[in-house]
């Protein structure tokens, strides 16, 4: 499933994974509309994934949709090579694809547990991993982490799990692909609500967050693309929380 505005050119092209919902979504309008080339990824969200791409095209911007399963292990490989095949050279990789599945202590199997990390953490170290001989000269990568990944939700103890091997993912990449590739890591607080989540969870979280405010999936966007053009910042974790981290 694919579309596309015009012939593969000269833009920077970023690939977004997860980008056919919600923040990923965002971040691939966002970027669009800043002048990026995008590549679109989707699983198992293929018209929403058309609906993006329909809508960058919409605003004059140019993007193509690709459907992989980054859970298995040749997934993310794969999709980078389709993406390369088709657009060409890869400025900037932003990992957003992920699940958020709630596992209680007591209650999670081995293969709920491993079904997680494949895609939350060992999905975008394989991106980029294959991403690397794929990239343009200055080439940037941002990971989408989670505020789990430094709060714990005792519900959600694998995700937290997988979301703060996504922040160590970003200092250790940035170490080992500097000075070519930078790093970096977003990790947003409550910006969508899990599903599911009651309304009256939801307020409890706003109230005790020191913004006083849920954010919203614009804000992720914003961060992304401040990590994609921050030339001297590599190996950080920016935090979107609305200050949940000095809470007291």
């Amino acid at each position: 499933m694919s579309g596309a505005a015009g012939a593969a050119g000269t833009e920077r092209l970023a690939l977004v994974t997860g980008a056919g919902t919600r923040v990923g979504r965002a971040i691939a309008l966002d970027l669009a509309a800043r002048g990026w080339r995008v590549a679109v990824h989707y699983h198992g969200s293929g018209p929403g994934a058309d609906e993006t791409v329909a809508a960058i095209v919409a605003m004059g911007g140019r993007a193509q949709a690709f459907r992989a399963d980054l859970s298995s292990p040749d997934g993310p490989a794969g999709l980078i090579e389709a993406v390369h095949a088709s657009c060409g050279p890869i400025t900037a990789l932003v990992s957003s694809a992920a699940s958020m599945v709630c596992t209680p202590v007591g209650a999670t199997t081995a293969a709920t547990f491993d079904a997680i990390i494949a895609l939350n953490l060992r999905a975008p170290f394989l991106l980029a991993q294959a991403a690397v001989p794929r990239f343009t000269d200055a080439g940037a990568i941002v990971l989408i982490a989670d505020h789990m990944g430094t709060e714990p939700w005792p519900g959600y103890v694998v995700h937290g799990v997988s979301k703060a091997g996504v922040e160590a993912l970003a200092r250790h990449l940035a170490a080992a692909l500097a000075p070519r590739i930078r790093v970096n890591a977003v990790a947003p607080g409550l910006v969508l609500a899990p599903d599911g989540m009651p309304p009256g969870a939801v307020a409890r979280f706003v109230e005790d967050t020191p913004l006083g405010r849920s954010g919203a999936p614009a804000d992720v966007a914003d961060a992304v693309a401040y990590l994609l053009e921050a030339a001297f910042v590599t190996g950080e974790v920016l935090h979107v929380d609305g200050g949940r981290r000095v809470r007291p």
